[in-house]
């Protein structure tokens, strides 16, 4: 009979073993829905806590199990908090491993470049997945790329990461810039640099607009670009009309028909591109560029070239039946398709 009974313990014990390896590594539980279980762990949850949440959202098949596996193998001391997504019927052991290693759900945001830092502010506002409040930075503190987040992280710790960015990059191409630019610090950079972003959407143009607008700054001409016109009139917004001609001539500090050299600020956040092309431009004579009509420009070196491209893209206009352009006679390298002089 004790025989008997010790045979049947180990059989027993051996199924029970069975069962905990088989829960452990075998497959586990099926999606409620869809192909995913999303589980968030918060931070400072206990082991328990954490086997249990799982369980409850049916990611494991035993909160038990999960607990003496994790402090079996070590992993209970490296547990980390956060949103993860484990795949249908995951095995215990893989879910463990992505808790262990930090593998949590990352989100993402896309800064464009040429956005304003209140657009920047806007659009993490808008991510609802993000909490606490953050305030606008200066304008051009910012680089626009894509960044990735966790869930429930605080919004102005995202826009530090991205003015860090910003602050890296400007310091290593700095470091490297062309000697002889007609500007003295960084932050001119990055201004001259938000205007040749607003210039052109056409990444290929950047260094030719940059360069056009250095070459006039070295021979003190005025760079007379539209966009900082209505940056001074709505910090950045579509002005959703044509400048009026009032607008045009108007004293104000981003006025850059009217003021010598550049503006007090960046009028927006450039990019990576942008910031390269001022602090290594190509060496050319044009002074002048004017829109072409297929959504890039056409550039000239001089007044006459330039008055004569000026005139085709008018034609341009006239053919389509668009209103003139705010293109002056004068030579202003204006991006101007499309926008229209008022009175």
């Amino acid at each position: 009979m004790l025989l008997s009974a010790a045979a049947t313990l180990a059989v027993a014990a051996m199924l029970v073993a069975v069962w905990v390896v088989w829960s452990f590594q075998g497959p586990g539980p099926a999606a409620k829905a869809g192909d995913a279980t999303t589980v968030m762990l918060r931070h400072g949850a206990s082991l328990p806590e954490i086997a249990s949440t799982l369980s409850h959202e049916g990611v494991i098949r035993s909160a038990p199990v999960f607990v003496a596996a994790a402090q079996i193998t070590g992993a209970a001391r490296a547990l980390k908090a956060g949103e993860y997504e484990f795949a249908s019927r995951a095995s215990m052991a893989s879910v463990l491993a992505d808790i262990r290693d930090g593998k949590i759900v990352r989100h993402q945001i896309t800064i464009p470049e040429g956005r304003t830092s209140a657009m920047v502010v806007a659009a993490l506002t808008a991510k609802t997945d993000l909490t606490g409040v953050a305030a606008a930075p200066p304008e051009g503190s910012i680089l626009p790329e894509t960044y990735q987040y966790e869930r429930g992280e605080d919004r102005s710790a995202v826009l530090r990461r991205m003015m860090d960015a910003r602050d890296e990059l400007l310091t290593s191409l700095w470091a490297k810039r062309q000697p002889g630019l007609p500007f003295t610090t960084p932050e001119e950079a990055v201004t001259l640099a938000s205007i040749v972003e607003k210039e052109t959407g056409k990444a290929s143009e950047r260094p030719r607009v940059a360069a056009v607008f250095i070459n006039r700054l070295r021979q003190g001409i005025r760079l007379q670009s539209d966009p900082t016109i209505i940056y001074g009139l709505t910090q950045g917004e579509p002005l959703g009309r044509g400048i009026r001609a009032s607008e045009l001539a108007a004293a104000t500090p981003y006025n850059t028909y009217a003021i010598n050299g550049l503006p007090p600020t960046p009028i927006a956040n450039p990019g990576r591109a942008a910031i390269a092309a001022v602090l290594d431009p190509p060496k050319t004579d044009e002074l002048y560029f004017v829109a072409d009509g297929t959504g890039g420009h056409v550039f000239a070196s001089t007044l006459e070239e330039h008055n004569a491209n000026v005139a085709k893209w008018r034609a341009i206009e006239r053919n389509r039946g668009a209103a003139t352009s705010n293109e002056t006679l004068a030579g202003a390298p204006v991006d101007a398709p499309g926008v229209t002089v008022e009175p």
